[in-house]
């Protein structure tokens, strides 16, 4: 089981020296990856803990890949409704040959009503224009030529395909993942109803004849609670979770790297124990 951190590109903390900062410790401590997310047009009711503050996680991410070496880059997740099919593949193109194929795409269909409102995006139409973008950046990193609306044109750079998790809740983010992409991204807080859905899951990509779709959890562990640590952790490995990513609360870059050597510390715990048994 790999493990990643979240890392805060939201709020007025998300500063350069603070990003470079926290990317660069997760990287010292053998974090496999970083994970930031997608935001926006924040409504000023809606604010609290981030006063609207969100950079762009491409641009971050980009600029993170400059100050790193090797740590893998995701978005948890891209909300591809909110951005144009082309423009995005290049982008995405881009960052994966920059970040010489560090990058770890998570995708999703998004849920703020009032982003889609400021988009002008009829947000029921949401899990459709998903489901088109996953098929046109598949469709791009297949071959140097794609056509769109017509037009043949080249699509290079054309790097190694990153690797594709669709984030949401089941039953539409399962279907999403087994059809279009390398595995699920959801976010969780209770082990067994993820084992019901990792069974739901698994029954589609066989249905479809795809390899069994690799299972990345967004959660948060409660660091404080040596047992319960273990625990998750346990069951989360039982269950055959490729990647775990914990939610990494923190305001300062110290309370970052507090967090990042409690979380090593439970890791090489379960580890050792997973040895000698």
């Amino acid at each position: 089981m790999k493990f990643g951190v979240t890392l805060r590109n939201m709020g007025p903390e998300a500063t350069s020296a603070a990003v470079t900062a926290c990317s660069q410790a997760a990287e010292a401590y053998g974090f496999e990856s970083i994970w930031i997310t997608d935001h926006l047009a924040i409504p000023p009711d809606d604010a609290e803990g981030s006063e609207g503050h969100y950079l762009d996680p491409l641009t971050t991410l980009a600029y993170l890949a400059g100050v790193t070496k090797q740590i893998g880059l995701g978005t948890g997740v891209l909300i591809l409704p909110y951005r144009s099919k082309l423009p995005t593949a290049k982008q995405i193109a881009t960052l994966q040959t920059l970040a010489q194929n560090r990058l770890i795409l998570g995708v999703g269909a998004g849920w703020m009503t009032a982003e889609f409102r400021a988009l002008g995006v009829d947000r029921r139409q949401r899990g459709a224009i998903t489901d088109e973008t996953l098929a046109f950046i598949n469709a791009c990193f297949n071959s140097d030529e794609v056509t769109l609306n017509g037009q043949s044109f080249l699509f290079k750079p054309r790097p190694v395909r990153p690797e594709i998790l669709v984030g949401g809740s089941a039953p539409h983010a399962l279907k999403r993942a087994a059809a279009f992409a390398d595995g699920w991204l959801p976010m969780v807080t209770d082990p067994e109803k993820l084992a019901k859905e990792l069974q739901d899951y698994r029954a589609l990509t066989r249905r479809l004849g795809q390899p069994k779709g690799k299972i990345s959890i967004m959660t948060r562990l409660p660091l404080e609670k040596a047992e319960q640590v273990q625990d998750l952790l346990s069951q989360y490995h039982l269950l055959g979770v490729d990647r775990l990513i914990h939610a990494q609360r923190y305001q300062t870059v110290k309370e970052y790297e507090a967090g990042l050597i409690a979380l090593k510390q439970h890791i090489e715990h379960f580890e050792s124990k997973r040895t000698k048994t």
